[in-house]
C-alpha cells in the first residue's frame, strides 16, 4: 500500500507529542475535560501489560488513577489500526490513544515495505475517523543520543516518521515538554517535505 501524500487536516485529530515524562498524557486528558458530560471517551492503550516490570506497573497504575471512572479502556497493543476500523464499536466515540511509540515498537520486526504498509493502514484508519475526536499521544525520541544499536536506530527513525506524518494530518498539534504545552498548530510553520 505505501504511505500516500497527505490531504488536508483530519477534523478532530489532535496530536500531542513530546519527550518522556514531559506531561503528554496529562495534557491529552486535560483537553478532554472540556467535553460535555455524557460524551463517551475510550482510552486505547498500545503498551503491553508486562506484569513482571514493577516500574511499568507503577506507570499503568498512575494512568488508571488519573482517568475518570466512566472512560472506557481497550488494550489494543500493535493492533491499533484494526481497533480503529469500522465495525469495532468505536464509531462516533472520542478516543485517546496512548501512545504511538508502543505501536511503533510492536512493528519493528517488519521489513521496510511491510512497515510502510502498516503505517499507511494506520493513517487510513485515522482518516476514517473524520466524524469524531481522536487524541493521539506520541513520543519525540530523536532529541538525545544517537542509539548505539540497529534496533534502537530503527525505532527512532520509524517513530519520527510516524509522528511527522500524523502531524501533517492533525487539525491540532501540541508539543508538551517540561510540563508546558505549546500549540504548534498556532505557533509553527510546517517544514516543506521533498521526497526522493
Amino acid at each position: 500500500m505505501g504511505v500516500v501524500d497527505p490531504g488536508g487536516p483530519i477534523p478532530g485529530l489532535v496530536l500531542i507529542c513530546g519527550p518522556s515524562r514531559g506531561g503528554k498524557s496529562e495534557w491529552a486528558e486535560h483537553l478532554l475535560t472540556s467535553l460535555p458530560p455524557g460524551n463517551p471517551v475510550t482510552y486505547l492503550a498500545t503498551g503491553g501489560l508486562h506484569p513482571d516490570d514493577a516500574d511499568w506497573q507503577q506507570r499503568l497504575r498512575l494512568h488508571r488513577e488519573r482517568r475518570p471512572a466512566h472512560w472506557g479502556l481497550r488494550e489494543v497493543g500493535g493492533g491499533l489500526a484494526e481497533a480503529l476500523a469500522p465495525g469495532q464499536g468505536l464509531e462516533g466515540q472520542t478516543l485517546l490513544i496512548d501512545a504511538l511509540g508502543n505501536w511503533v515498537a510492536a512493528h519493528l520486526d517488519l521489513d521496510g515495505p511491510g512497515w510502510q504498509n502498516e503505517l499507511a493502514v494506520l493513517l487510513q484508519a485515522l482518516e476514517g475517523r473524520r466524524d469524531a475526536m481522536t487524541l493521539l499521544v506520541a513520543e519525540e525520541v530523536g532529541w538525545g543520543v544517537v542509539p548505539p544499536t540497529r534496533i534502537g536506530g530503527c525505532f527512532r527513525d520509524r517513530c519520527g516518521e510516524a509522528v511527522g506524518l500524523v502531524a501533517q494530518r492533525a487539525a491540532e498539534h501540541w508539543l508538551v515538554v517540561a510540563g508546558r504545552a505549546l500549540p504548534l498548530h498556532r505557533l509553527a510553520l510546517p517544514v516543506p517535505r521533498h521526497r526522493c
